[in-house]
């Protein structure tokens, strides 16, 4: 009887665990859903931004790169458009030691990467990684992949501007965030 008490006390610990990361993983979707609607666009020096999320993630502990080319003038919603980036860069980290990230104007677009060291992702799942809540890593510890939600919601972001974003192979080894806004 005793083992049986033991194993219910674990299986409704496991079960414990599972509601309050559900909650976590609809808390930041809710988070996200209210926080877009509001913002209107507004003329932004994009280096000033890309400079402001970069900080943010050395803070935290991300070893990160940046490089822009020239003063970039882009009418963006700027709160999105950092967590948009912002997401970018902590899954970099998470998965890389070091990050670049990089902007640049091309002939009709503004693209910003995000390059990483790490594993990268696997060219057929390239695609699965921007669905909610989609998990490359099996585990539910949100300390080895969060919820789910970053790269859903930084290409929501992007093609709310009018952009996308696609993923590749990095030419720093591992993956490569393309973020391009119409110019």
């Amino acid at each position: 009887l005793r083992e049986i008490v033991l194993e219910l006390s674990g299986k409704v610990d496991d079960l414990k665990a599972d509601v309050v990361e559900m909650e976590k993983m609809v808390e930041g979707y809710l988070a996200f859903a209210r926080g877009e609607g509001g913002e209107a666009p507004v003329p932004t020096e994009i280096s000033e931004l890309l400079a402001d999320v970069v900080s943010a993630a050395r803070r935290e502990g991300t070893k990160v790169e940046l490089a822009v080319d020239g003063a970039i003038h882009l009418p963006v919603r700027p709160q999105a458009l950092r967590r948009s980036i912002g997401n970018l860069i902590a899954n970099a980290g998470r998965y890389g030691k070091r990050v670049w990230v990089s902007a640049a104007r091309r002939a009709d677009a503004v693209e910003i990467l995000v390059d990483d060291d790490g594993p990268g992702i696997p060219p057929e799942q390239r695609e699965d990684v921007f669905r909610p809540f989609f998990r490359l890593e099996s585990s539910r510890n949100p300390e080895t992949g969060g919820v789910g939600l970053g790269l859903t919601i930084a290409r929501d972001v992007l093609r709310g501007h009018g952009g996308e974003l696609t993923l590749d192979d990095s030419p720093r080894g591992g993956l490569r965030a393309c973020a391009r806004l119409p110019a």
